[in-house]
C-alpha cells in the first residue's frame, strides 16, 4: 500500500483498513486529504483484499469540507473539488469489496456523505450525525446526495434543513448505520459485520454489489430487467456451481477464488 501524509493504510488478513489521519482538523476533507482517500480506496480495490473499513483518528469520524480550503477557492475550484469529492463517493461504491464505516464521534456534512455511501455503516454510541448547512451559509448540497438514498425524504429534510445533528440511536432507526455499539465494543462489532458480509466467492459478491447499486435508484420494472439478466448470467461462473453443487451434495464449498 503506498505512503500518505493525511491517510493511514493497514491490510490485515483480507481487510484493508484506511483511516483518515487529519486529527487537528477534525478530519476535514481538502483536496490532498480527498486525493489520498480515492487513491487508497483504489488501490484497495485493485487488491485481493475481501472488506475496506474507513475509520477515523482522533475524536471524530470527519467535520466535512476543510472551509479554508474551499474559502480560497473561486467557481471553477470549488466545482473542481466537489467533483474530486463526487469520485470519492462513488469509488467507494464501485470498488469490488464490501466497504463498512467504523464512526465515532462527529460525522458531518461530507463526512456524513462517506457514512451513506459506504455499503455498511458501524456507530459508536458517542457517534452524531448532521448536515450543518442548513443553519449556516453553504447548504449540503452534495452530501444530501446519498443521505437521502439512506434514509428517504422526510428524514431528509428534517436533517437538511435544520442542520441539527442526530444520534446514534436515531441514525440506527432512520436506516443511515447498521449497528450502534458500545465505543469499547465498536472495533469487535466492525470485524464481526465485515466478516459475515466477506462470505461467500469473491467474484459473485463484486458482481451483487455492483447490480444492486446499479438497480437501486431504476423504477422497478427496469430493475427486475437489469437483475434478471445479470441473475441469469451469474448462475454460470464457477463460483454459484459450486455453490448450488454442494449445497446438493451437502457439503462446505470451496470457493473458486
Amino acid at each position: 500500500m503506498g505512503d500518505y501524509e493525511h491517510v493511514l493504510v493497514k491490510r490485515e488478513d483480507g481487510t484493508v483498513t484506511i483511516t483518515m489521519n487529519r486529527p487537528a482538523r477534525r478530519n476535514s476533507l481538502s483536496e490532498p486529504h480527498l486525493r489520498e482517500l480515492l487513491s487508497a480506496f483504489t488501490e484497495a480495490g485493485e487488491s485481493d483484499a475481501t472488506g475496506i473499513v474507513l475509520a477515523g483518528a482522533g475524536p471524530v469520524f470527519s467535520a466535512g469540507h476543510d472551509f479554508a480550503d474551499v474559502a480560497a477557492r473561486d467557481l471553477s475550484g470549488v466545482r473542481e473539488l466537489l467533483r474530486l469529492c463526487t469520485e470519492l463517493m462513488g469509488t467507494l461504491q464501485a470498488v469490488p469489496q464490501v466497504v463498512v464505516a467504523r464512526v465515532h464521534g462527529l460525522a458531518t456534512a461530507a463526512g456524513c456523505q462517506l457514512v451513506a455511501s459506504c455499503d455498511l455503516a458501524v456507530a459508536a454510541e458517542s457517534a452524531a450525525f448532521a448536515l450543518p448547512g442548513g443553519k449556516g451559509g453553504w447548504f449540503c448540497h452534495t452530501p444530501a446526495v446519498p443521505v437521502a438514498r439512506a434514509i428517504g425524504r422526510k428524514r431528509l429534510m428534517e436533517l437538511a434543513l435544520t442542520g441539527d445533528p442526530i444520534d446514534a440511536t436515531t441514525a440506527l432507526d432512520w436506516g443511515l448505520v447498521n449497528r450502534v455499539v458500545p465505543d469499547t465494543e465498536l472495533d469487535d462489532a466492525v470485524a464481526e459485520l465485515l466478516a459475515r458480509a466477506t462470505r461467500g466467492s469473491r467474484a459473485s459478491k463484486a458482481l451483487g454489489k455492483r447490480t444492486l447499486y446499479a438497480q437501486l435508484d431504476r423504477p422497478e420494472r427496469d430493475a427486475y430487467d437489469l437483475a434478471v439478466e445479470v441473475m441469469a448470467s451469474a448462475s454460470q461462473l464457477p463460483g454459484a456451481k459450486e455453490g448450488m453443487a454442494a449445497f446438493l451434495e451437502k457439503r462446505r464449498p470451496e470457493w473458486p477464488d
